[in-house]
């Protein structure tokens, strides 16, 4: 065999070996992304509007699997209580424990501590008047069509939907013993994304950011989701090495024979 052909063989048996660890790491990276996942995440199916046009009825989305201590203000919760129904439930939490909940302030909006509170998320509806004609920015309407106040007791969720005209939330049970609130234990998940129709991931309100805890850091879906498109590409580039490196092997045997019969 010619030097060339050594070093033609050598350079295919490395090329081989290297698209084959390219596919071995591909699938751990493919499979690992969606296994971890399908611990991790659980999908659930939203029952109503009433947190339209974060999600909408009917949509999927995929909430993390977290205790309820991990829960902040803004957060999007899948939760089941007995007073509710005894049924999964999606809204987004409002006040946590020791909270003082109340509204509606002169501008149209929901104040926590006195404090007034920007709610870009809420869907857009009107029909209520206000002093001078406030409002939230987004919604052109006020944050709840009925004032209301509310003492969040330690350990306990308040929570509303983001259509306040439509929702049956923490304002229908406010003459419960812990005023429309529910318990930490009752959240099953935290909801991250939309996965169908593919709405993408939720982002975490920055109106609660400045208040004491702050708000959720996000899940880890965005590393998953990137492992296993990584792991997939890998696995695409080395399924594909095969094939090309047989087309270049025939042309360069072409290329030699016509050498040599010239």
């Amino acid at each position: 065999m010619s030097g060339a052909g050594r070093r033609s063989e050598g350079r295919g048996r490395l090329g081989s070996t290297l698209s084959n660890l390219a596919v071995a790491l591909g699938c751990v990276l493919f499979l690992g992304g969606f296994a971890w996942g399908a611990v991790v995440y659980k999908p659930y199916t939203v029952p109503t509007g009433s947190m339209t046009p974060t999600v909408n009825a009917g949509d999927r989305v995929l909430a993390q699997r977290i205790s309820g201590d991990d829960v902040r203000r803004g957060d999007v919760v899948v939760f089941t209580d007995k007073a509710w129904g005894d049924v999964p439930m999606v809204k987004r939490v409002v006040g946590v424990g020791g909270d003082k909940i109340a509204c509606c302030d002169d501008g149209g909006r929901l104040t926590i501590d006195g404090k007034p509170v920007e709610e870009p998320y809420l869907r857009a509806w009107g029909g209520v008047s206000l002093p001078g004609g406030g409002g939230n920015k987004a919604g052109g309407g006020p944050a709840s069509s009925q004032d209301f106040t509310a003492e969040v007791p330690d350990g306990q969720l308040f929570l509303l939907g983001d259509d306040r005209s439509e929702s049956l939330d923490s304002r229908v049970h406010l003459t419960d013993p812990g005023q429309g609130s529910v318990p930490r234990s009752a959240v099953e998940a935290r909801v991250d994304a939309v996965a169908w129709p593919m709405n993408g991931m939720i982002d975490r309100p920055g109106a609660f950011a400045a208040m004491p805890g702050g708000v959720s850091s996000s899940g880890p879906l965005r590393l998953q989701l990137g492992a296993s498109a990584v792991g997939l590409l890998l696995i695409l580039g080395g399924a594909a090495y095969g094939p090309l490196a047989a087309r270049s092997a025939r042309r360069h045997e072409r290329t030699g024979s016509s050498a040599d019969a010239g």
